[in-house]
């Protein structure tokens, strides 16, 4: 792995790991539908700015129904959930609940598509419920009204990415910038009436309209474009190590600057997660041996 692509891969985790601090800043001013349908479409407006830029054309009558599915497992409904959840859930266990997305991933596999299980992968599926169980099972959050629905709702999310990839394997091959970008416009579309259903719940100040704009377009925008080069430069499998890394930024920036407590269950069960989605996901650790400095 080059040099540039380490501090891209490390770039990409500290701002996916910081989403979780931007909602648990935001979500109880605009609730979650507003927080999300900022983000979607704020994502949208600077990825069609980068998409002018670079002339990358969307094809909007060509893939708008693979657009609409994409956005509503792989955005509108994950995002969602995860508003609602944060609602409750610190953002440690938000960004450890993010993680199981591979386990819930294989376990689709495993159950709809009939895929054939390896002991890795069955262990990996056990190492991450029981990290799950870990980390909630000790939190002082679980104490809190609504505690529990928010549980179900952060691992609905997690589990609507697990669909997404299924779905983007089976899929129409369109190019990673235009699936970014279609996809929070018509996100855009699918959050829009739940505005009404889910109306602004208070003051409205500068730094909840500074965290939408980091959720919009730092956190979906600017990533998905460190993403796609990741994927570009390295590779899918190595791109995706970023799931590894998610979870430790979003345990520090909570711990930084929401004074969120890590507790020994923080620590065991983060990395019981880790290592669990690690075999699930086949990863290995090679990728990080060899750091080649470009030029």
């Amino acid at each position: 792995m080059q040099l540039s692509s380490l501090v891209r891969l490390f770039s990409l985790a500290a701002i996916w790991g910081s989403s979780f601090l931007f909602m648990r800043i935001a979500v109880e001013s605009l609730g979650p539908a507003a927080l999300m349908t900022g983000r979607v479409f704020f994502a949208a407006l600077f990825l069609a700015g980068v998409g002018v830029l670079l002339k990358q054309a969307l094809h909007w009558k060509e893939h708008w129904k693979h657009y609409f599915i994409l956005g509503f497992f792989n955005s509108a409904l994950p995002f969602l959930l995860f508003a609602i959840a944060a609602q409750t859930l610190t953002a440690s266990v938000l960004s450890v609940l993010n993680a199981t997305a591979p386990i819930w991933g294989a376990l689709i596999g495993i159950v709809w598509f009939r895929q054939k299980v390896s002991w890795t992968v069955l262990l990996g599926l056990i190492l991450g419920i029981s990290g799950v169980a870990i980390l909630v099972g000790f939190d002082p959050v679980l104490l809190q009204p609504g505690a529990m629905l928010a549980v179900v709702a952060a691992a609905g999310a997690a589990f609507c990415y697990g669909i997404a990839t299924h779905y983007t394997k089976n899929a129409k091959k369109v190019p990673g910038f235009a699936n970014a970008h279609g996809s929070m416009w018509a996100s855009s579309l699918i959050l829009a009436p739940v505005i009404f259903a889910s109306p602004v719940q208070g003051e409205i100040s500068l730094g909840v309209v500074g965290a939408v704009l980091a959720l919009g377009v730092l956190c979906s925008g600017v990533a998905y474009l460190l993403f796609f080069r990741l994927v570009e430069d390295e590779g899918a499998t190595s791109a995706l190590t970023v799931t590894f890394l998610i979870p430790v930024f979003g345990v520090f920036w909570g711990h930084l600057f929401l004074a969120e407590v890590i507790g020994w269950h923080t620590i065991v069960g983060v990395a019981t997660v880790i290592v669990g989605t690690a075999l699930v996901t086949g990863f290995k650790p090679s990728a990080f041996k060899r750091v080649k400095v470009a030029g």
